[in-house]
């Protein structure tokens, strides 16, 4: 059964590969990207619909929330892909730091304000994390920009510890929801922010490790076009279709899971529904 698939962060890299297969299987993607002429070239190769947003700001997420509720009064599935790692501390408008908004905020507001549109459809919301969860994370709910002790690693690792608890807590809501790690992929992450994983990534010896886009997609393709209690199991994160066997131990933390939900919901001017 065909599906309506909103894929962010659509224009290149892992959403732009998932995106190809999922309208190559005859599903309705509709792609989000933060660059105009990137997204709209690959929507055009697509045939598919797109929307711009930037995500370092909540008022064109608002509008954006706006723009796919009024055009998909069902969507089936809400893939949370956009993100990346930055450099220095920096705020964003909103006064936020732009690790923490891109990677989890923003998508915590768009999915709050589609939600309406995703229980419509009795649909699904998958995020894209990190094994950076786990090597890199700790979350401090009162120290959610990382004021205290920031480093763009530590930034990163929380933000994506943040979008498997943000995870659990859709689940704990009624909504299905998965997150997942899908590998060390070639693309352009970290090129532009002072992470030593910008070496992994940038050069030769370290692209020879890593994976494709497309290969980096499978488990985005394979969530998205599942079933939650069949295919795979809703409040999971995944690494390789299966249940990462050692994940960060916060994210088995109730106590934080129901905290970080009625912080970010604060955060973002939206109530904190439970």
């Amino acid at each position: 059964m065909p599906k309506t698939i909103v894929v962010t962060g659509a224009s290149d890299g892992i959403g732009l590969a998932a995106a190809r297969r999922l309208k190559a299987d005859g599903h309705d993607v509709v792609l989000v990207g933060r660059s105009p002429s990137k997204t709209e070239a690959a929507a055009k190769e697509l045939g598919a619909d797109y929307f711009v947003a930037d995500f370092t700001n909540f008022a064109d997420v608002r509008r954006l929330a706006r723009e796919l509720s009024a055009a998909y009064p069902k969507i089936d599935v809400l893939v949370n892909n956009a993100g990346g790692v930055f450099g220095d501390p920096a705020r964003t408008v909103d006064g936020f730091e732009k690790t923490l908004q891109v990677n989890h905020l923003s998508p915590f507001l768009l999915t709050n304000l589609l939600l309406d549109n995703i229980k419509a459809a009795n649909g699904t919301v998958i995020q894209t994390s990190s094994v950076g969860s786990k090597l890199f994370g700790h979350v401090d709910v009162d120290d959610l920009n990382n004021d205290r002790k920031f480093s763009p690693n530590k930034a990163y690792g929380d933000s994506k510890l943040l979008n498997i608890l943000f995870t659990k807590g859709l689940h704990e809501r009624g909504i299905s929801a998965a997150a997942f790690h899908p590998g060390a992929v070639a693309t352009s992450f970290a090129s532009d922010s002072t992470s030593a994983m910008r070496h992994v990534y940038g050069s030769k010896v370290g692209r020879m490790f890593l994976i494709s886009a497309d290969k980096g997609a499978d488990q985005l393709v394979w969530l998205a076009e599942g079933t939650p209690g069949i295919d795979w199991d809703s409040g999971e994160y995944y690494e390789k279709k299966k249940p990462a066997r050692r994940p960060n131990p916060q994210v088995n933390d109730e106590e934080l899971i129901a905290r970080v939900w009625d912080r970010s919901a604060d955060m973002v001017g939206v109530p904190a529904v439970s």
